[in-house]
C-alpha cells in the first residue's frame, strides 16, 4: 500500500528510515545514482520514477474500488516497492557498519501511525452516528485491529468464522495491507541484521546469502500462497506469509538492478510493458477471487519492470511521465489518499442507502478523499516526520496518536454492551412474546409501546450457542468437534443434534428444555454442510462429505436417543425447498442402527436482510414482509417422498415464521432474522414451549 513511504525517491522531502539519515535539497538525477553522499557511506539512490509508480499504483486502488467494485494489483506493487526500498537500505547500511533498529523502528511509527491513527479516529467520530447499530461490534472490533496492525489477521479470523463471512464490508477493511507491511517492517529488518551478524563472524559480505534469504522465501512464500489460494482463498488474501514473497521479490530486484544493463531501447520497451500491464491487470483478472497465489505474479512483474528499466534519459520513456510533477505530488498524497478512499466510500454508500456509487457520487468521493488526504499529509504527516526529540520521540509520537484512539473504541464498545444489556429478554416476557404471538391461544398483554427486541447493536451476533460446552476432536476426523452441553453425567435422555448452521439456531433452544428435563445434548455442526452423505449445500465439498461420514459414525456409536437434524434444505429464495436424497440416505442408515430421527423443516430465506430493511424503512415492516406463497409451498418436501424411513418423524415450525399470508421481519416485538436467512437466538428463545412438544412427543416423556 502506498504507506511504504520509506526510502529516498528523488522527493525532497522524505527522509531515509535509517539511523542518522537527513533531508537532502539535491536536484533530481536522470540516472539511477547521484553523486551526494548517503548515510550508509555510498552514493545516494535517487528513483524518481518509483514516486510516480506510486502514485499509479493508488490511483488504480482507489479507481477500482469506487466505480469497478474490484481490486487492481495496485497493493502487490506496494508490498514490491517496501521490499525493494528497505532491503537496499538495509543492504547498504549493513554494509557500512550496522543497522540500528531501534532508530528504524522510530522512523516506520514516525511515518505510518500519526495519519493512521487520525484517519481511524475519524471513522469512529463518524461512524457513530452514520452506521447502522448492527456494525457497531464489527466496526469497533476491526478498528481496534488496524490500529494494532494486525487487521489482516481479523480479517482472516472472520474468513474462518462461518457468521464473520456475512459481514459488511468493513469501514477499515483496507488497513489490512497497512497490517501486512507494518509487519514486515518489524521482522524484516531483524532478519537482515541476524544474517549481516553472522556474515561479519564469517568474515564475508552480506548480499550473497541476503540473496539465498530472499530466494528461499520468494520460493516458500509464493508456493504456499498458490496451495492456500487454491484450498482457502479467502484465508490466502489477508494471510501474510502468502504475501511474503512479493517484499521478497523486491528486495531480489534491489540487489539485482544495479546490474541490469540493457540497452535503452530494450528499457523502454520494458517501462512501457510493465506499466500497461499493470493497469490492465485489474481488467483482465478477478484480482479478488484469484489472488494471491499465481496470478499475483502479473501486477508484482509489471512493477518489476518499470523499476528495472529504471531512468531511460528519453522522451519516450515511461519514466518521462512518472517523474512528472503531477505524478510526484500525487505520490507524495498516497498514503493518506488511500487511508481515506476507502471509509468516505463506505460512509457515502451507508448515508445514501446505495450498493453503488455512479459516476458522480464517484467523483464525490474522490474529491472528499483528495481533500483530506491534502489536509491530512501536510496537517499530519509532514510535521510528525519532521519532528526532533530524540531517538526515542518516534515511540512516544506512536502512543500519543494510539491511545485516544484505543480509548475512543474502548468507550463505544461499552456504551454498546450497556445498550444491548438493556434489552435482555426472557421467554415469558410480556413485552416480547416473540414466537408465543403465533399460538392460536395467544392475547396481547404488553405494552403498546415497547421497543423491539435485540437491539440492532447485538443482532448481527445474536446467534444460539450453549456457553461451558465440552468440546474434544473426532479421532475419526481432526475438523469434526463433539460438543457435550454442560449438565448431568447420567441424563435420563440423551439428543444429538446435527448439521448446518440452521441446526445450529435450535441448539440453545434444546439446552434450554434438556437442562430443565435432565436430558443430555451432544452437537456435531459445520456451517453450510447439512447431515447428508452428499454436500447439498456446496457440492463438491469434499470435506463436507468425509465430515458427514464420520459423524454419521459418531453417532451410531453413541447411540442416543433422538437425532435432530435438518428435514429440508432451502437453497437460494424463492420455491426452492427440498429435501435432498442424500438426508434421507443417512436417516436410513440410522434407522439399521435403531436411531430415532426428528428433521425439522428449514425456515425462509430471504434476498435482503429482513432487520435491516426495517431500520431502512422507520420500524415499518410491511415493506419488508415477503408474501408466504412466494418463499414457503403449502406441502413440505418431504412429504411427497416415497418410502421415507420409520425411524423418521418431522417437525413444521415454518407458522411460528409466517402467518397464513406474510412472512414478516418482526413478530411478537422480536426480531425474526440476524441476517437474511438465520433465525435470531432470541427469536429461537421464545419458540422454547412449540419445540419442548416435539421433543417430547418423539422421547416419550
Amino acid at each position: 500500500m502506498p504507506g511504504s513511504l520509506v526510502g529516498e525517491v528523488a522527493v525532497p522531502t522524505l527522509e531515509l528510515i535509517l539511523p542518522n539519515a537527513t533531508p537532502t535539497s539535491a536536484p533530481l538525477a536522470s540516472g539511477p545514482t547521484s553523486g551526494s553522499a548517503s548515510p550508509t557511506g555510498g552514493p545516494r539512490r535517487y528513483r524518481p520514477e518509483l514516486q510516480g509508480l506510486r502514485a499509479v499504483a493508488v490511483v488504480l486502488v482507489v479507481v477500482y474500488h469506487v466505480w469497478l467494485g474490484r481490486v487492481s494489483g495496485g497493493v502487490d506493487v506496494f508490498f514490491l516497492l517496501s521490499g525493494f526500498l528497505l532491503t537496499g537500505q538495509l543492504a547498504r547500511a549493513a554494509a557500512s557498519g550496522g543497522i540500528d533498529l531501534g532508530a528504524l523502528w522510530g522512523r516506520v511509527i514516525r511515518r505510518l501511525v500519526p495519519a493512521a491513527a487520525v484517519v481511524l479516529a475519524g471513522v469512529m467520530a463518524v461512524g457513530v452516528v452514520a452506521l447502522p447499530e448492527s456494525r457497531w461490534f464489527q466496526t469497533i472490533r476491526e478498528v481496534v485491529a488496524a490500529a494494532l496492525f494486525l487487521e489482516n489477521w481479523q480479517l482472516v479470523a472472520d474468513a474462518a468464522d462461518y457468521f464473520g463471512r456475512h459481514n459488511h464490508a468493513s469501514v477499515v477493511q483496507h488497513f489490512w495491507s497497512l497490517a501486512i507491511q507494518g509487519q514486515f517492517y518489524l521482522v524484516w529488518p531483524v532478519l537482515v541484521a541476524a544474517l549481516a551478524a553472522v556474515a561479519r563472524r564469517a568474515g564475508t559480505g552480506v548480499r550473497r546469502p541476503l540473496a539465498v534469504l530472499l530466494a528461499a522465501v520468494f520460493a516458500g512464500s509464493l508456493a504456499y500462497s498458490v496451495v492456500l489460494t487454491a484450498a482457502d482463498q479467502p484465508l490466502a488474501y489477508f494471510h501474510s506469509l502468502t504475501r511474503a514473497w512479493e517484499f521478497a521479490l523486491g528486495g531480489l530486484l534491489a540487489l539485482g538492478v544495479e546490474r541490469f544493463a540493457a540497452p535503452r531501447p530494450a528499457r523502454i520497451a520494458l517501462g512501457w510493458a510493465g506499466a500497461i500491464g499493470l493497469v490492465a491487470c485489474g481488467l483482465v483478472l478477478q484480482v479478488g477471487s484469484v489472488f494471491p497465489g499465481w496470478l499475483a505474479l502479473w501486477p508484482t512483474l509489471c512493477g518489476a519492470a518499470v523499476i528495472a528499466a529504471g531512468a531511460t534519459s528519453s522522451r519516450f520513456g515511461v519514466d518521462r511521465v512518472l517523474v512528472s510533477p503531477a505524478l510526484r505530488h500525487l505520490g507524495d498524497l498516497g498514503y493518506s489518499l488511500y487511508l481515506w478512499h476507502w471509509p468516505v466510500l463506505v460512509f457515502y454508500l451507508v448515508i445514501r442507502g446505495r450498493e453503488e456509487v455512479g459516476l458522480a457520487g464517484g467523483v464525490f468521493v474522490i474529491a472528499v478523499s483528495a481533500a483530506l488526504s491534502v489536509a491530512t499529509h501536510h496537517l499530519v504527516e509532514v510535521p510528525a516526520r519532521r519532528s526532533g526529540g530524540g531517538r526515542w520521540s518516534g515511540y512516544r509520537l506512536g502512543v500519543l496518536a494510539l491511545v485516544p484512539v484505543l480509548v475512543a473504541a474502548g468507550c463505544w464498545q461499552v456504551v454498546s454492551l450497556r445498550k444491548a444489556a438493556s434489552y435482555a429478554v426472557l421467554v415469558d416476557d410480556p413485552d416480547h412474546p416473540g414466537a408465543l404471538a403465533r399460538t392460536p391461544e395467544f392475547e396481547y398483554w404488553g405494552s403498546e409501546e415497547a421497543t423491539i427486541i435485540p437491539p440492532m447493536v447485538t443482532l448481527p451476533r445474536d446467534f444460539a450457542g450453549i456457553a461451558g460446552s465440552r468440546c474434544t476432536r473426532s479421532p475419526r476426523n481432526k475438523g469434526l468437534e463433539i460438543c457435550t452441553a454442560p449438565g448431568t453425567s447420567t441424563p435420563a435422555k440423551r439428543i444429538v443434534v446435527v448439521g448446518d448452521s440452521h441446526m445450529q439456531q435450535y441448539l440453545g433452544v434444546i439446552w434450554s428444555i434438556a437442562e430443565g428435563r435432565n436430558w443430555g445434548v451432544t452437537f456435531m455442526l459445520r456451517g453450510a454442510c447439512p447431515f447428508s452423505v452428499d454436500a447439498d449445500a456446496m457440492p463438491g465439498d469434499r470435506g463436507c462429505v468425509q465430515w458427514n461420514a464420520d459423524a454419521a459414525e459418531e453417532i451410531r456409536a453413541l447411540r442416543p436417543d433422538l437425532v435432530v437434524t435438518n428435514g429440508s434444505r432451502d437453497v437460494r429464495v424463492g420455491l426452492t425447498e427440498r429435501t435432498p436424497p442424500g438426508f434421507v440416505e443417512q436417516w436410513r442408515a440410522l434407522d439399521r442402527a435403531g436411531i430415532p430421527v426428528l428433521a425439522v423443516r428449514d425456515n425462509p430465506r430471504f434476498g435482503f436482510s429482513p432487520s435491516a430493511c426495517l431500520v431502512a424503512n422507520g420500524m415499518d415492516a410491511e415493506p419488508c414482509s415477503t408474501p408466504r406463497a412466494e418463499l414457503l409451498t403449502v406441502e413440505p418436501p418431504y412429504a411427497e417422498l416415497p418410502d421415507l424411513p420409520p425411524n423418521v418423524s418431522f417437525a413444521d415450525f415454518s407458522d411460528l415464521f409466517c402467518d397464513d399470508t406474510l412472512c414478516p421481519p418482526v413478530i411478537g416485538n422480536v426480531h425474526v432474522y440476524l441476517d437474511d436467512n438465520h433465525v435470531s437466538a432470541t427469536y429461537a428463545a421464545t419458540m422454547t414451549p412449540m419445540v419442548e412438544r416435539e421433543l417430547v412427543a418423539r422421547l416419550g416423556e
